[in-house]
């Protein structure tokens, strides 16, 4: 792929990915031809800032859980008013790292 392509992809995407897989990143774009270009551009990533807000204000009915497509964690959160508010305190600090996971992982899918 272009770097042009790889610099405005990661300009633009940078916030949905760990900070250290950057570089793996750009490796990854620079093997794939540009006709995925436009596919790769359009996965639908999640922002983890939008994901934290969500947490803080609704995350005790695992509505974050149902956003990152953990069903079944969603249901066991639902049940449980978010494990009694512990499990929501806990998703405070591990939501924006599980949605960047996330977002690595379907762009990997993407690319293959």
């Amino acid at each position: 792929m272009d770097q042009q392509k790889i610099d405005i992809y990661l300009a633009t995407n940078a916030k949905s990915f760990e900070s250290h897989l950057i570089p793996h990143i750009s490796e990854m774009l620079q093997r794939t031809d540009d006709s995925r270009y436009i596919m790769i551009q359009s996965l639908g990533l999640k922002d983890p800032t939008t994901m934290l807000i969500v947490s803080i204000i609704c995350g005790h009915w695992g509505i974050d859980r149902f956003m990152l497509g953990d069903t079944g964690l969603g249901i066991a959160k639902l049940l449980t008013c978010g494990g009694l508010g512990v499990w929501t305190i806990v998703d405070w600090f591990l939501i924006q790292s599980r949605t960047k996971e996330l977002n690595f992982q379907k762009l990997q899918r993407g690319l293959m």
